[in-house]
């Protein structure tokens, strides 16, 4: 059973203290149980880091250099950077970056802007058609480049947020799993940031200095849009009562199907194979 004790999950909002390499080793601490949880790598695996430019994507490719630096078994990375087209992305920083610090990278250009633009309804946010352009290059990328998993900076704030987002607006019980393997089996998806709360990765960027990039869309993070909407609900629910984050990415782990109303469910109630 993933490893997650209640003790550590009521203290974990606080950030650490100390310089960026501490703060390093505490979140690559709970990747690392999260990595062990869902044998998210294993030996001889070729990992494409997906790097945005944001926060937890850098943090994400720290993590794993530390740990790939530290592991008793050998994996590669390599950084994979997809600029989707919207102007005023400034991948030349992101370039320059991975050159100073000496990681194998591929950038790759691409024209989502407009595709967004020639099919998107009116009024309609393009992060959905974005999200979908966006796993068929990487799926497409993984498969050229040999990779045989492919990393994202999803942490635990992701998680929670999106059980909230497909309870109130999609009628279903659902999260982002650690581990995820695409419909044709071709793919698998890791998270090893899980576990890892946001604030700790913004300090931890903050720290390090990192060249953050703005992904450059025109409807990035406006305060209307449902996910911002939920993470400000978060927000306040969080204040209110400390943890209470931290006991919904519990909750995630500890399921109990007898309690709910999916007859599809093994153990629910009236279960129909």
């Amino acid at each position: 059973m993933p490893h997650i004790d209640r003790l550590s999950l009521r203290s974990a909002d606080r950030v650490p203290r100390g310089d960026a390499p501490a703060l390093l080793r505490a979140i690559a601490k709970k990747a690392g149980r999260c990595i062990d949880d869902f044998d998210l790598i294993e030996p001889g695996d070729r990992i494409m880091v997906c790097l945005s430019g944001g926060k937890d994507s850098y943090a994400l490719l720290d993590v794993l250099r530390h740990l790939q630096a530290r592991a008793p078994i050998r994996f590669d990375l390599l950084a994979v950077n997809v600029d989707q087209g919207w102007p005023g992305y400034e991948v030349e920083r992101l370039r320059a970056f991975l050159v100073a610090e000496g990681v194998p990278y591929e950038l790759v250009a691409e024209d989502f802007a407009s595709v967004v633009e020639a099919n998107l309804p009116a009024g309609a946010t393009p992060c959905s058609l974005c999200s979908r352009l966006r796993r068929g290059v990487l799926y497409n990328l993984a498969d050229r480049l040999g990779c045989s998993k492919i990393a994202l900076g999803h942490h635990m704030d992701d998680l929670i947020e999106t059980v909230v987002l497909n309870l109130f607006f999609s009628g279903r019980l659902a999260s982002m799993p650690p581990l995820l393997r695409s419909d044709d089996s071709r793919n698998t998806v890791i998270r090893p940031l899980a576990y890892v709360p946001e604030s700790w990765l913004a300090a931890y960027a903050q720290r390090r200095g990192f060249p953050i990039l703005s992904c450059a869309c025109p409807t990035c993070g406006l305060p209307d849009q449902k996910r911002q909407v939920v993470k400000r609900l978060l927000a306040a629910l969080e204040a209110d009562h400390p943890g209470l984050k931290h006991q919904m990415l519990a909750a995630l782990r500890n399921v109990h199907p007898s309690h709910l109303l999916d007859a599809r469910l093994p153990g629910a109630p009236g279960h129909r194979r």
